[in-house]
Parts: structure tokens; sequence; C-alpha cells
């Protein structure tokens, strides 16, 4: 391990902000919102794509401190250090690299010396190649039928990532137009209901899996493999895995010996973190099966547009940077342990779920994996706040569920995040306005509805009886930001991905923490392995639960005397 460092918390820059915190607490939004040269400052504009943060809880000179607290954490170096190849996950060794999974092919992205680019690109020909000849149907399953129909499965990252851009693709109309006549869907949870579901209304003879591990031994993901495996033999037959199953993984031996044909395997790399692995085979092959690999490509230039600006502009006009920074003060300032993802489209009904993956306390993906940690990079604990709760639902939905919560109980800072142009747009003859205008019209509101509340002494110049001014008065002084697209194309679901990726990156770089491991989530499954083992015995020889604590012997009592007996 390097020797220790000092914590960022020990900068005169942290100790500035800490210091600025009371002149923040004098302020409200009501306030800052009426400096009309502040408001403006705080807008950043990038190829269509409009962010406001006016209404965080941030002055001016809020923003100059964050910079400096930037500089102070040599972020400038930080990035470099990723985009260069260089280790910076130093507790696996690894570089983080996901950046070259959408570079142009003339890019030159190095990992310990050589540039990675050219494999990338080698593995993204050999998907639109097959991927084309699936769409085509000149592949056919062991029967002579095409396939039609595909099943991903993967878990975490291989499942959360690809969903996400799934769902926000299907009703966009180049993108629903490339995919008539077929099918995706994702199996991730072990839960054989999930197998039920997946399967239901398929036929094996239309049916492609994917099965998308890196090692081949995740234990769900395997696990399902299996069953889907002999869901297809006990249709087709053995030899028909090879025209039905193919992976993405780079352990060719175990590939092989689930009946899969090695060369219809797809790799990727150790550089790759899984929630970061969207963007290569583990998202692509899938989401090429479904849209063709054109639309799949405009995604990835999206996120490749992204990681240019995220590299090349300066600090106060960089939106990842921007948003990474606003996190840091929310949390780690202001004390705000959560942050709300509001999409005003229902095609981003996923994203929020993608987007938890970061942190790992697993309600959100990218941001609660990364950065859900208590220790720096070098192993030393933090005395403060590191990542958020991240939670959400597609707007108007959440304002019906708990936008309660956020009005008029915890102070939740929240991101809205709307498009100009619906993906299918809808004007009925006599309405005020159009469907995607009344969506928005509640984008626009929400945000003033939390920055500026409402007052009692307003509620009693509209008349409202004494006795519910309480229950209606609004603190108002809750922050938040819009970021709103020029539409929801496969290229502008890409920029979104790598804005909220990089944005997760920034927080860690401040932090001084690893965004890009996630030993979190060993123990679990290490404790699991002990139990799968108490279970088969207890199956297979009557062995009573020993060596568990008195909860859980006698849970496992119970489920084993009530549960039904599986054929092993």
């Amino acid at each position: 391990m390097a020797s220790p460092t000092a914590l960022i918390s020990e900068t005169q820059a942290w100790k500035d902000l800490k210091g600025h915190v009371e002149d923040i607490n004098k302020t409200h939004l009501r306030d800052l919102m009426s400096d009309a040269h502040r408001c403006e400052s705080m807008m950043l504009e990038f190829e269509g794509l409009l962010l406001d943060y006016s209404r965080q809880r941030a002055t001016v000179e809020t923003m100059d401190k964050l910079l400096n607290l930037a500089k102070a954490a040599q972020l400038p170096e930080k990035i470099s250090r990723m985009f260069n190849g260089e280790h910076i996950n130093s507790t696996e060794n690894r570089s983080v690299l996901h950046v070259a999974l959408r570079a142009p092919k003339d890019a030159v992205i190095k990992a310990d010396g050589k540039n990675v680019v050219p494999e990338v690109w080698n593995v993204l020909d050999k998907i639109k190649d097959f991927s084309d000849k699936i769409r085509s149907g000149s592949w056919v399953g062991a029967t002579g039928k095409p396939l039609k129909d595909v099943i991903a499965i993967g878990i975490g990252g291989s499942f959360l990532g690809p969903l996400f851009v799934h769902t926000a693709l299907q009703t966009d109309p180049e993108s629903a137009e490339c995919a008539k006549g077929r099918q995706l869907r994702f199996l991730a949870n072990i839960d054989p209901v999930d197998v039920a579901r997946n399967i239901s209304g398929l036929n094996p003879e239309t049916t492609l899996v994917v099965v998308v591990s890196k090692t081949f031994t995740t234990a769900e993901t395997m696990l399902n493999a299996r069953t889907l495996r002999n869901w297809i033999t006990t249709a087709l037959g053995a030899p028909a895995v090879a025209k039905h199953m193919v992976a993405v993984s780079t352990n060719l031996a175990l590939v092989e010996k689930l009946g899969i044909d090695p060369n219809n395997a797809f790799a990727f790399w150790d550089w790759v973190g899984g929630r970061y692995s969207v963007c290569s085979a583990v998202g692509v092959l899938p989401l090429s099966l479904q849209y063709g690999f054109s639309v799949v490509e405009k995604f990835l230039k999206g996120a490749s547009s992204i990681d240019q600006h995220f590299q090349s502009t300066p600090f106060e006009k960089n939106i990842p940077v921007i948003l990474g920074l606003l996190s840091v003060w929310n949390v780690s300032f202001l004390g705000y342990p959560a942050r709300a993802i509001l999409p005003y489209s229902q095609a981003l009904e996923k994203f929020a779920p993608h987007i938890q993956q970061a942190c790992e306390l697993s309600l959100s993906f990218v941001s609660m994996e990364s950065n859900g940690k208590g220790v720096s990079i070098d192993g030393l604990p933090l005395p403060f706040e590191t990542g958020e709760i991240d939670f959400g639902e597609p707007g108007t939905n959440g304002q019906h569920s708990f936008y309660q919560l956020i009005h008029q109980g915890r102070v939740i800072p929240c991101d809205f995040i709307g498009t100009v142009k619906s993906q299918q747009p809808v004007y009925l003859e006599g309405e005020v306005v159009s469907n995607h205008d009344e969506l928005m019209s509640n984008f626009f509101a929400q945000p003033d509805a939390l920055a500026y509340g409402k007052t009692p002494e307003q509620l009693q110049k509209e008349n409202v009886s004494e006795n519910l001014i309480p229950h209606k008065t609004f603190s108002g002084n809750r922050p938040s930001l819009s970021l709103l697209l020029p539409e929801l194309s496969a290229y502008n679901v890409g920029q979104l991905l790598a804005i909220y990726e990089h944005r997760v990156a920034v927080q860690g770089f401040v932090w001084g923490i690893n965004s890009f491991d996630q030993w979190g989530v060993e123990l679990g499954k290490v404790l699991a392995t002990q139990v799968r083992k108490q279970l088969h015995s207890s199956r297979t020889q009557g062995a009573a639960p020993e060596g568990f604590n008195y909860s859980t012997t006698t849970l496992l009592k119970r489920y084993l005397e009530t549960s039904p007996e599986p054929k092993m």
C-alpha cells in the first residue's frame, strides 16, 4: 500500500468551505434566486444540453471555494492519470479505462504502455459482424429458425447498465424501428421466478442466450446460465448450445465447458469495472442484437463526446466536474446524505437504479458501489461522510410517491432531468397543452416549489384557515439542479451515462477514495457460501444447521422444515 498522505479534510481549501457553511446557512434560495447575475453564472451548455444549478445552496463564492478544493485534491492530475491508463484502482492494481470503450478508432489510450483502442475496436467489429448475422437471419438456430429473441444473463453492472440503455431506447423512434420483431430480456436474479418470467412465451428454437461474466464464475450468473442451457438442451438437444448460447467472458476454458463455442466469446478487460462496463461487450452485444450496431455506435459516440468534454474543458465550464463538486458540497459540508434522481421521461425509468451502483448501499449502482467507502485510498479512516443514498422515480409518478418527503420532510438534493423533445409526442385536439408539455410543466415547477416554498404570510393572504397554515407551509430552501436534454436519442443517452459516470469519479477523486473497487460486496458472498454448503448437507444428509448464530440457525431450521424438498 502506498504511504499514507494527508486527507483532503486537512487542507485549507476544505477548512475554508467548512467555515463558509455558516454564511450559506444565513441565506435562503428565495434571495439567491433573485440575483440574475448569479443565476446566469450557474448555467452551462454543451451540444444543446443545458445544466442549470442555480437552485443549489451555493453562491459564486461557494463555487470559487469548490474549485480551490478541486485544486487541493489534485483533480486535474487525477483525471489525467485516469485517461493515461495509470493504475488509479490501486487496491486491485488496475487501470480505469472505460473511456477507451467508446473512443474513436484513431484514438490512443494506453494501459501498461500499450494502446488498447485497437483491441476495443476488434471486439466492436466482431460484435457488429455477429449481430448483423443474427439480425439478417444468416445465423440460424439448431432447427433452422432465425433467432429473434435474446436473453442476456448477468448481474450488477452486467445487468443494470444494459437494462437502463435498453429501456431508454425502446421508445426512441429510430431504435424502435430497428428493433421491430425482436425481443431483448435480462435475467439477473437467481430467484427462479426471474427465470420463469424471462422464458415465458419464448421458444428455445428462436432464442439466443448471452451469458455475461468476466471470469465465468459469478455464482448467480452461472447457475442461471446452466438453467437456461437445460431449457435449451431439453427442447433441442445438447449440440444446440453452440447455436443458441454465446458468452461475454475472458475465461475461454469455462466458456467451452458450458458448451459454448469459444469463437463466440466476446472479450473485455480487467481495466473495465463492472458498473462501468455497459460500453463494452457487456452492453454493446445484447443492445446490438436488439437495435443493430449502427444505433449502439451512436450511443458510444455520445458517451465519447462527454469524455472529451470532461478531459479538456476548464473546470468552471465542465459539467461532470461541477456536478461532482456540488455533490461533495451537499454531502460533506451541508450534510445531506441522499440524492433524488428525477427524470421527467418514462424512458429513463431504469436510470436511477443504474446510477445507484456507484455508491453501493444498493439503492443506486454506479454511485453507491463506487463511493460508499469509509476509508481513503491509502486506507485511512475518513472523518467525513462520502457517497450518497441515491434513489429516484420518473416524474410525475414520483410526485405521487415520495415528493411529500422532499417538500416538507427531509432535505434531499434533487436532480431533475428533462427533454425538450418527446420520443413519442401526443397532441390531442381541444387540450390546453400537449402531453409532453403537461409533463414538462411539472419539470419546471417542482424545482421552484422546492427552492421558494410557501410562507405562512402568503397563506394568510390566500385566506387559508389558521389551523391549516402549519400544514400548508413549505420551508423551501431545498436544493436541486436541472438537466435539460434536447431529446433522448441514442447519442443523448450515451451523453447522460458518461456525465454521471464522470461525476462519480470527481467525487471520489476529491474525497480521496477509490471509486473503482467494491470490496464491500464480498463479505456477504463469503457467508452465502457457508450457508450454501449447509443447505446441501441438510438436504442430502439430513445434517442439522451448525456453526451459525442463534438467529440464523433458527431461520435455517424453519426454512428446511417447511420448504419443499428439491430433487438433488
